[in-house]
């Protein structure tokens, strides 16, 4: 439904006219590149290639919006800092009213009457950013090799003999004393 965006993106795209719906369900679809999340100017989700697609059905004093998300984002290694690309899929529910003025309350937002616009945008981001795992690494065996290799040594390093001749922290001995103590 809309031209392909480059690097740069408009997000006046993810901005809807509720008052101006006239159908009783209205489907949008986007699709997000690299210009998305740089112009939302986030830094856990550096680009990605998804598609949005939104269900609005107006209702009795409200509408129901409906989102499906399938792509993948590019996000940095937990183990080697080396962009991958994860998977997402998520559907999220979002109710939203009239009123009198913009507020959000779980998964009911309020806009403002006369405006009438919500921007989805940011609901969009977060949607995405709250599907990806917490914790992101490479598939086995494709991990930097050099971070990798330098990691590995890290650990023979920090579980040799070396350590049990390290003195403890003395903050630490203390909460060792009060463990045993109880």
């Amino acid at each position: 439904m809309h031209p392909k965006s480059g690097y740069m993106c408009s997000l006046e795209r993810f901005k809807i006219d509720l008052k101006g719906l006239v159908a009783e369900e209205t489907t949008l679809e986007w699709d997000l590149d690299k210009g998305f999340f740089e112009a939302l100017d986030e830094t856990e989700v550096e680009s990605g290639a998804l598609h949005v697609s939104l269900s609005i059905r107006k209702a009795s004093g409200f509408f129901e919006l409906q989102f499906h998300t399938v792509g993948t984002v590019d996000i940095t290694c937990d183990r080697c800092l080396d962009l991958m690309e994860q998977p997402i899929e998520t559907d999220n529910h979002l109710v939203v009213k009239l009123g009198s003025t913009n507020s959000e309350d779980d998964d009911t937002v309020t806009v403002d009457e006369h405006e009438g616009i919500l921007d989805t945008s940011w609901f969009i981001y977060e949607f995405i950013a709250l599907a990806i795992p917490i914790q992101h690494v490479h598939a086995p065996g494709k991990c930097n090799p050099a971070m990798t290799k330098a990691l590995e040594e890290l650990s023979a390093d920090r579980s040799g003999d070396e350590e049990s001749s390290q003195p403890v922290d003395p903050r630490w001995e203390a909460l060792l004393k009060l463990k045993g103590e109880e």
